[in-house]
């Protein structure tokens, strides 16, 4: 039986224990408010103040960006629109109120300096477009109001960089005092719980409230957790999908509807030049090389705006001004609504591809036109054969000094050129040998002058060295050639206006490594003019076969592509440089050759040699056999000529003893200068011949002495030493 004493103890303990259950209700319930304060505070900053300090971010970002102050006051700038002023003021007290209501929240020390930053810097604009007033009331050029007006935005962008680190940044420490404040939470409920349990037996109601409102706070706190939990899954997701994106090999481009560009990769930097800073927020016209029809572009615009996807090739530009070309797909991209909401670009860079086909296709041009130059040399050069001819008869008769004498000599400095560049062309097609010996560069240097001062501007002065007593060993034909090539190159950079060609020559002492070693060691030969000078873009292509800057009817584009490869032939090179006056220089590096007894220099003019004999040409053109036999009347000699190799032949057979001399064409209908030749000496093993052809000159396997062989056009004075030659040794006792 208890006693009043033990249930007056029982009811005091059973009264401490409601109070202390009480008193332990009350503490873990104002703990447990006090937590859900501090998790609707955290949420708050997560959410409100955060997405506040963005939106103010975001307003600053706008007024900097594309269609801005910046943007509008560099428009007012160049288009001189007091539109575009009107929208800049505008825009100014609007940065204003964004600037003062986020200075108003009392940001830390790091945003107050970025925003004085982007403030110092939007004050700059401020005050210059008085600058800007004046350049437009006085209608200034427009660059020279941007060199007066242009400010470093540079700590203006540094400061919205700050901006949304220090914003990122809160966002992160929001996150992390959300999940602190949710663990904690929880761990306060679950004590709660266990305490109540174990202590307030006797408070059931009290227990059961608890335990519901434990209960639901549980599931808050789990529905939040897995909330959590998907936001870090997405984030996850979201990275990986920007580290494919940016580290693909494939060239990246997002633009609006409107076209104008929202992110491009690391692969469209290192392909176009462009850093992605510099062409965000413009559209993407810095691209376009030209090539590209503006009727493609609606197409490809059509084809989007209609949900379609549009393949093709473009060939954009660099920053630097060079092109590559990029095969591309463009595709709109959908929301989860469906509507499109902006536009992506995926390129492949296959300019290695392209210039590789390019060069196949340039290779098999380059093959077509050396077998066209091929098949036109050999008319060509019996037309010239007869200019040069007829211009040699025209000047005999002509009085020294006339007009007449001064138009044959016309005629003639163009046969010499169109005599070149026939030459220019067998050398492009390779149809021509050649044979290197010792010649000696002074020679050739004076003959290429003298031929050059009679085609070239009087205004202009060429310049030879005094000495240089230096061989070379190359093709004499082939350096002549190389010679006129650079000094009428040279004479046609300076023009009409007075100016000086100067042809120098050195030996080295130090020949570059790409040249291998030889005994006789190198030889510099250059060649410099006073004109413009070359552009380094177009030093890359000055070789390149037809490819020329001269205005049209100026220059074949033959020149400079024939040197290099008659210079490779001797197993030298061409560089380029720049003179000392400033214009073009071309240094000819060739083999140097020990001085002989046999070096040759280039041959001068001089009288043709007469003599006497008769003489036998054939050659099916009969404007030529007409010509030379009337140039070889004129020297002495009596000549038969005949149009047809075979009445010739029966000629000669009918009387062998009388002809001392054959001047025969190679290459003629129904009977070859080579077969007329061979069935001659049948005869007269004996027999003198000289054989001259359009086509190149290569050993020829007749019976009997070796002939002379002449190049078409033929010169009457080579052809007057060919003659004279061939006859020494019969006159010879």
């Amino acid at each position: 039986m208890i006693s009043i004493k033990h249930l007056s103890w029982a009811m005091i303990a059973s009264a401490v224990v409601l109070i202390w259950a009480l008193a332990a209700g009350l503490h873990f319930g104002a703990e447990t408010r006090r937590h859900f304060a501090d998790l609707t505070e955290s949420w708050t900053l997560y959410s409100s103040e955060a997405e506040q300090t963005g939106d103010w971010i975001s307003a600053i970002r706008g007024h900097l960006g594309y269609g801005g102050i910046i943007h509008n006051f560099k428009n007012y700038v160049i288009r001189q629109d007091p539109g575009y002023r009107d929208e800049v003021l505008r825009q100014l007290e609007r940065f204003d109120g964004v600037v003062a209501a986020y200075r108003a929240s009392e940001p830390s020390e790091a945003e107050q300096a970025a925003l004085g930053d982007i403030v110092d810097t939007v004050a700059r604009y401020r005050d210059n477009l008085a600058i800007a007033d004046r350049g437009a009331a006085a209608n200034w050029p427009a660059e020279r109001t941007d060199g007066l007006v242009r400010v470093d935005d540079a700590r203006a962008i540094a400061g919205l960089a700050t901006l949304e680190t220090v914003w990122r940044d809160a966002r992160r420490q929001g996150t992390a005092r959300l999940i602190d404040a949710v663990r904690r939470g929880e761990t306060l409920t679950i004590t709660g719980f266990v305490a109540m349990f174990l202590l307030v037996v006797a408070a059931a109601v009290l227990s059961t409230l608890i335990f519901v409102l434990a209960r639901n706070v549980r599931r808050s706190v789990a529905r939040l957790a897995e909330e959590l939990a998907a936001r870090a899954r997405v984030e996850r997701s979201e990275k990986l999908l920007a580290e494919v994106v940016e580290q693909s090999p494939a060239t990246i481009l997002i633009t609006d509807t409107g076209g104008v560009i929202r992110y491009v990769n690391r692969r469209f930097e290192q392909a176009s030049g462009w850093p992605r800073e510099e062409v965000i927020g413009q559209t993407p016209k810095f691209l376009e090389s030209g090539d590209t029809p503006r009727d493609d572009y609606r197409e490809i615009w059509r084809l989007l705006r209609n949900g379609d996807r549009w393949q093709g090739l473009f060939r954009n530009l660099r920053r630097d001004g060079s092109s590559f070309w990029v095969d591309t797909v463009i595709l709109p991209l959908r929301g989860t609504d469906g509507v499109i909401h902006s536009y992506v670009g995926v390129g492949e860079d296959i300019t290695d591809r392209r210039e590789a086909r390019d060069q196949v296709a340039r290779a098999q041009k380059l093959e077509a036109v050396g077998l066209l130059a091929g098949g036109i040399a050999h008319d060509f050069n019996n037309i010239l054969t007869t200019i040069v001819g007829s211009a040699h008869l025209a000047a005999e008769e002509a009085a020294p000094g006339s007009e007449q004498a001064q138009d044959i000599a016309q005629i003639s400095i163009a046969a010499r050129r169109a005599k070149a560049l026939v030459r220019q062309l067998l050398g492009f097609a390779r149809r021509e040998t050649s044979k290197s010996e010792p010649i000696k560069l002074d020679g050739a240097i004076g003959e290429a002058a003298d031929l050059l001062r009679a085609a070239i501007a009087p205004t202009i002065v060429i310049e030879t060295p005094d000495d240089a007593p230096i061989c070379v060993l190359a093709d004499q034909t082939h350096l002549h050639q190389i010679l006129i090539n650079l000094g009428t190159n040279a004479a046609e950079a300076i023009g009409e206006r007075p100016g000086c060609v100067r042809f120098s020559v050195e030996r080295l002492t130090d020949p570059p490594a790409d040249l291998p070693g030889r005994p006789d060691g190198w030889v510099q030969l250059c060649v410099d003019d006073d004109g413009p000078g070359i552009p380094e873009v177009e030093r890359q292509r000055v070789f390149d076969a037809f490819y020329t800057t001269k205005p049209l009817g100026k220059g074949s584009g033959l020149g400079l592509a024939v040197v290099q490869g008659l210079v490779q032939d001797m197993g030298g090179l061409v560089r380029i440089g720049t003179s000392p006056d400033g214009g073009a220089r071309f240094c000819v590096l060739l083999p140097a050759a020990a001085a002989t007894a046999g070096q040759r220099a280039v041959p001068k003019a001089g009288v043709p040699p007469h003599g006497h004999g008769r003489l036998l040409l054939v050659d099916d053109r009969t404007e030529i056999a007409a010509t030379f036999r009337r140039v070889l009347e004129r020297l002495g000699y009596r000549v038969d000529a005949f149009t047809a190799p075979e009445i010739a032949l029966k000629a000669f057979r009918e009387k062998p003893d009388r002809v001392d001399l054959v001047i025969s064409d190679v290459v003629m209908p129904g009977m070859s200068g080579t077969e007329l030749v061979t069935e001659m000496r049948k005869l007269r093993p004996d027999l003198p011949v000289v054989l001259w052809t359009g086509f190149k000159r290569a050993a020829l396997d007749l019976p009997g002495p070796v002939p002379a062989v002449l190049s078409k056009p033929v010169d009457p004075l080579d052809l007057a030493r060919a003659v004279h030659e061939a006859l020494l040794p019969a006159r010879r006792p």
